[in-house]
């Protein structure tokens, strides 16, 4: 037997020191409306030197690079491939992925300036292609078998390292996520469909198949030209036909590289065409890419109906974040009751699971309650109790509306372990990321309806892009009246205190405990701030009265009290 170590890095919040921005129209990874109130191209490389990632983007900003988030904490998942598999292997000429991918590279071009820039880049930095390879390892052999059951040029086995570096949890402040980088519209175009419980741009294998389907439809657009096709699957089908009336207007040629495209797309197609000189000319590079044993290390199983992913971590002896890790996708504690209803698991562990899953009913695959329904209680309100959704609980308990009688009882889904133990679910990944300092102070701010980051980042006075990373958004996306964000400030400014130096206050967090007779304005005179302030930096704390024993957070400037 072999044993594998699948080396899944998962999300750490790590944000590129780099902010550079492009105004794209009709991407598949950043849309039209990506920014609407900042300048592009702001940079700031000087931290990002110990990060091959960071490096590139901060080495290529001038030519439009997009900041991706990307995962930097490996966790081993060792594999012991089956006997079996290992003889079928060794009866193959071929033994590694990257050769298999070599084999059958067929693009054909010449080779300038942009590429050679981007190939430069790549030589110089081998650490990098060794940090792609393992977040790699545990899907590649199931790609590559796509891409050839479908008569896809191999080439394409490559691009995720340029959308991504292989890593499913990416994501960009455009909106884009997963391992191909889409964006939420082009995503539902091409069968990747996204819900509370699962978004399929991040599952491996649905967004690979996504992305097979919109090259196919790319490439049959522009007659085959597969330069024109990947620029298009960068900026978008509209950018790259309007480009290409424009040359033929003017009686210009109309290949990729005489057309007039953004910055980034015209790094873009450079970057896989180096990577596909590297690896077909690796011995005169002198290039050493990663060995993948050419065998399959993860399987597909069919597991029939929603299931906790503890449960199935359990089952399969690995860990919840060992499992969540291979089957990105999924948002929350449990797979999406209405499917995709399959998992990827480790070969050697997949006996073991569909052993354990077999034994199984399908109704004790998920924990339950029964809640007594009580005055106030709505299932909206019992949905975000209990971490599911309103659906689930009608459905569940056949209910044929939305009322619910009070003394009624429910019976409602819940996660098995606490959902601090599902690390890798949305709540948690957002929860990581608000949770990681970005400045001196943290506030907090409760959206209002009509609420915009624009506004919001106005009121604050800090930048639009910046509000949106703390928050784990695009600048773009639609707030919701209710959703909780976080605001990082360095220093105290007179929007947020009253009467504090912008620079030479020592600012200090204090914890009030309010007493009886207190009111806001008796409060903020005792520490010298505004009313105002008090309530914003309470909202959520906020009642129409004050309640002795309630407890309030003030930010003092200590110089002045």
């Amino acid at each position: 037997m072999r044993i594998h170590s699948l080396a899944i890095l998962l999300l750490a919040g790590l944000i590129s020191a780099c902010e550079s921005t492009q105004n794209l129209t009709d991407s598949h990874s950043i849309e039209s409306n990506e920014l609407t109130a900042e300048s592009p191209a702001t940079v700031s490389c000087s931290e990002s030197e110990d990060h091959a990632e960071q490096a590139l983007t901060c080495d290529t900003v001038n030519e439009g690079t997009f900041p991706i988030s990307h995962p930097v904490e490996p966790i081993e998942v060792a594999v012991t491939v089956p006997e079996q598999i290992i003889e079928a292997a060794e009866e193959e000429e071929i033994k590694d992925l990257w050769t298999r991918v070599q084999s059958q590279l067929s693009f054909k071009f010449q080779d300038n300036k942009r590429i050679r820039a981007q190939r430069n880049w790549y030589l110089k930095h081998p650490e990098y292609m060794q940090r792609v390879a393992k977040r790699a390892k545990p899907f590649l052999y199931l790609i590559i078998e796509k891409l050839e059951q479908q008569n896809m040029p191999l080439e394409l086995a490559l691009l995720p390292i340029v959308e991504s570096a292989f890593d499913p949890f990416a994501y960009s402040h455009g909106r884009a996520a997963g391992m191909w980088q889409f964006i939420p519209s082009t995503a539902t175009r091409f069968g990747m469909k996204q819900t509370w419980w699962y978004d399929g741009r991040r599952d491996v294998m649905a967004s690979t198949q996504g992305a097979i389907d919109f090259l196919n439809y790319l490439l049959k657009m522009y007659d085959g030209d597969w330069l024109h096709a990947l620029a298009a699957y960068n900026s978008g089908e509209g950018r790259v036909q309007r480009s290409i009336r424009k040359n033929k207007k003017l009686g210009k040629k109309t290949d990729f590289w005489s057309l007039d495209l953004p910055r980034e797309t015209e790094a873009y197609v450079p970057k896989l065409l180096a990577l596909a000189d590297i690896l077909a000319n690796s011995d005169k590079y002198n290039f050493a890419w990663p060995i993948i044993d050419n065998v399959p290390l993860t399987q597909e199983v069919q597991i029939g109906s929603q299931i906790d992913l503890a449960l199935a971590a359990d089952m399969a002896n690995l860990t919840v974040k060992e499992l969540h890790a291979l089957n990105p996708g999924f948002n929350r504690w449990a797979t999406d009751p209405n499917g995709p209803h399959r998992l990827l698991i480790p070969i050697d562990k997949v006996v073991t699971f569909e052993a354990a899953l077999a034994k199984t009913d399908n109704k004790q695959r998920l924990n339950w309650v029964r809640h007594k329904v009580k005055s106030g209680d709505s299932l909206i309100k019992l949905a975000k109790k209990y971490h599911t959704t309103t659906d689930i609980i009608t459905k569940v308990n056949k209910l044929k509306g939305n009322m619910i009688r009070v003394n009624d009882h429910l019976l409602v889904p819940v996660a098995l372990k606490s959902l601090d133990s599902y690390s890798l679910s949305q709540e948690q990944r957002l929860a990581k990321v608000q949770s990681k300092k970005s400045g001196a102070y943290q506030l907090k701010h409760k959206v209002k309806s009509g609420d915009t980051f624009w506004d919001i980042s106005r009121e604050y006075k800090v930048n639009l892009r910046s509000l949106a990373k703390w928050n784990g958004m695009a600048p773009t996306d639609t707030l919701r009246p209710g959703k909780e964000l976080v605001i990082w400030l360095n220093k105290a400014s007179t929007k947020t205190t009253a009467n504090v130096p912008s620079q030479d206050g020592v600012m200090r967090t204090l914890t009030y405990t309010v007493r009886n007779g207190d009111s806001l304005a008796r409060i903020a005179g005792k520490f010298k701030v505004k009313v105002k302030d008090l309530q914003k930096w309470n909202q959520s704390k906020l009642k129409k009265y004050l309640q002795p024993g309630q407890k309030l957070k003030i930010y003092v400037d200590v110089t002045r009290t």
